[in-house]
């Protein structure tokens, strides 16, 4: 799986990245057929809370599959994210 991470309106740490990284290799886990994940970090208005958001798409075979969260950090958002996708792959892996 390739994967995609990408920074809008901050600077991110190679902690952060390698952090995102490693949390969606593991939904390989889940469905080993992705093809790709594209991550997107985005920091909304920096003076508010709960503003940090995590988009993730993965591209497999059929629909691509789709999760947005936001939360106080942008791991919390990831975490998130990832496992509304883990039920979204559980999901279609029952449809096949």
């Amino acid at each position: 799986m390739k994967t995609k991470v990408q920074a809008v309106n901050f600077d991110m740490t190679e902690k952060l990245q390698e952090f995102v990284e490693k949390r969606v290799a593991k939904l390989e886990r889940f469905y080993a057929e992705i093809i790709d994940a594209e991550i997107v970090l985005t920091l909304e208005k920096p003076e508010q809370a709960n503003n940090k958001k995590a988009r993730i798409t993965l591209a497999i075979k059929g629909p691509d599959l789709f999760s947005e969260k936001q939360a106080n950090s942008f791991e919390e958002a990831v975490v998130e994210a990832c496992e509304a996708l883990e039920r979204q792959l559980e999901k279609h892996k029952e449809r096949k």
